[in-house]
């Protein structure tokens, strides 16, 4: 039987897995059925999606994936610049001797992994990784918070990228991925953070501003639309 804490991670790694799309209903007893539990442990953990911002209830519709509006997006995207520069800028005492072979040794494991998703048909576990990749940095770098932290900000940007038809390439962010690692292997961590700032922003730059404008119209729209909430 799954706990609410699982329920909620499941959720979140299907969001990076690009398996659930922002707009998705997610219906309480469906998710009930799946996992074996009753309706009020799946409302419990829903309510922790909403609290870390993945889920919202619509009046009398139900929960549904969010869909981030545009300056939701930009916050998203600058979050992770910070964090994950940072990370790097502050990594030296992390990165000295052995503990540097080992992480450098688990990075490129990952990156195989990507490659082999990439060339593999399983567009899921491709998306999965890709953003994975950024949580494994951190994790590797002996950081849970942020490790933590990252893979809440990395399922908002594949939110935002899935909303917003980014036109990244895959092929393109495994490379990225590899450059950042010669980087950190070079022992060069302020040239690691340069290419990771690139690396965000052609994410970032990628996005369809036109499909942004379209996604921000309609939630103006519902969010005019919705029922007035009158007293009685």
């Amino acid at each position: 039987m799954a706990t609410q804490t699982e329920i909620a991670q499941r959720v979140v790694e299907s969001i990076l897995a690009q398996k659930l799309a922002p707009g998705e209903r997610l219906g309480e007893q469906e998710l009930a059925d799946l996992f074996g539990v009753s309706r009020t442990l799946v409302r419990e953990a829903l309510m922790q999606l909403q609290a870390r911002g993945f889920v919202e209830v619509r009046t009398r519709k139900g929960w549904y994936v969010v869909e981030p509006s545009v300056e939701e997006a930009r916050d998203a995207f600058a979050a992770r610049r910070a964090v994950e520069s940072g990370l790097l800028r502050q990594a030296g005492g992390e990165l000295e001797g052995k503990p540097l072979q080992a992480v450098v040794r688990r990075l490129r494991q990952h990156i195989q992994e990507e490659q082999a998703a990439i060339d593999g048909a399983d567009a899921a576990t491709r998306a999965f990784l890709l953003a994975d990749f950024h949580v494994c940095l951190a994790e590797c770098l002996g950081h849970k918070l942020l490790s933590d932290m990252l893979r809440d900000l990395t399922a908002r940007t594949t939110l935002v990228a899935t909303l917003y038809q980014s036109t990244h390439d895959a092929r393109a962010s495994c490379a990225d991925h590899e450059r950042i690692v010669e980087a950190i292997e070079r022992g060069q961590l302020e040239h690691a953070a340069a290419l990771m700032l690139d690396h965000i922003g052609n994410v970032e730059d990628a996005l369809d501003h036109s499909a942004a404008e379209s996604a921000d119209a309609r939630a103006k729209l519902r969010a005019t639309l919705a029922p007035l909430r009158m007293g009685r």
